[in-house]
């Protein structure tokens, strides 16, 4: 009898979610995007647009992107994120940490699948990896130690800097729980560490004053998300003020900045289709598990380095995954 009756509810379980991917594949869905940037500006816009058309999602016919950018300017997420939430969309794409907050705050029910956040556990955004819980899932996740990583390549690229700087935006709780790691790699490698706050690209002249003032060798940068558009910016002011620089973003070391060591953007695009496809055919956010990265890339900017007139070790060059020459 309880079999029966296990079974019965399974089966009426199956029926709400098989009417619902009858609902979202006989309408057009409604994706919302908040991020940096607007969608049509999107560096991995053509990935996000490929994968969804695998999975039967073509642009425009089957489903439209409702895009809200901030533009860099970070107090106005808060704002958009009620805005977007307000037009009930089926779904939110969150870019990054800095707008998964500010949309929880907004909406308890509307599913929100975010790309690139930094520590979604550590964050609050879900209350397990396996089962997040809620109504958000997506990918992102810092590997253990990564900044300590990033720290101790640094070095190995430029064996002689003793006075390393380290930017972070102290408002990211992943950022701020990194620093026992960062303190811990400095005494190892016997380094002394400056820590910059930076919350916006509006504070970069007051970054790079404060390195030459502490005179600071080489500069390791925390993801944000006002990098990857800002890369040739960042990049300028690294050449300007002769500053070897590390960031986690592969798109910022070909803008010119010296090196990146971090997950790829593109990576978790190609994958973000998958978890939209999923949402919109009825699956709960709270039971698709976060995904984390399973590979972290070193990129070298060749071009760069000769332009601070640099010469990299060759057994750092040959661990590089990528060399821009």
């Amino acid at each position: 009898m309880k079999r029966r009756v296990l079974l019965q509810a399974a089966a009426a379980v199956t029926t709400l979610h098989d009417r619902a991917r009858a609902q979202a594949l006989n309408r057009v869905a409604r994706i919302g995007w908040l991020a940096s940037v607007h969608f049509s500006a999107y560096l991995h816009r053509g990935l996000v647009i490929d994968g969804m058309r695998e999975l039967g999602w073509v642009e425009g016919s089957q489903y439209v992107v409702e895009s809200l950018s901030y533009e860099g300017y970070m107090p106005r997420i808060q704002e958009l994120a009620a805005d977007l939430v307000r037009r009930r969309p089926d779904v939110i794409i969150a870019s990054s940490s800095a707008t998964v907050g500010p949309l929880m705050k907004e909406t308890s029910s509307i599913p929100i699948v975010f790309i690139a956040a930094g520590d979604p556990l550590g964050s609050g955004f879900v209350t397990s990896l396996a089962r997040p819980g809620g109504n958000v899932t997506g990918l992102g996740g810092l590997g253990e130690g990564l900044f300590a990583k990033s720290l101790e390549l640094l070095r190995q690229a430029l064996p002689s800097a003793q006075r390393l700087g380290f930017a972070h935006n102290p408002d990211f709780p992943f950022h701020v729980s990194a620093m026992p790691q960062l303190d811990d790699a400095a005494a190892r490698l016997g380094v002394q560490l400056r820590k910059v706050p930076v919350r916006t690209q509006d504070d970069l002249p007051a970054l790079f004053a404060e390195l030459a003032r502490e005179r600071v060798q080489a500069l390791g940068l925390m993801g944000q998300p006002w990098q990857q558009p800002r890369g040739a910016l960042l990049a300028g002011l690294c050449l300007e003020h002769r500053m070897p620089a590390l960031t986690p973003f592969d798109e910022v070391a070909r803008a010119g900045v010296l090196m990146a060591y971090g997950w790829r953007i593109s990576d978790l695009a190609r994958r973000l289709p998958y978890y939209l496809d999923r949402v919109l055919r009825g699956a709960a956010p709270g039971e698709l598990p976060v995904e984390q990265p399973t590979r972290f890339y070193l990129t070298i900017n060749l071009k760069t380095a000769r332009s601070l007139g640099l010469t990299l070790p060759q057994s750092f060059l040959l661990r590089a995954d990528e060399v821009i020459s």
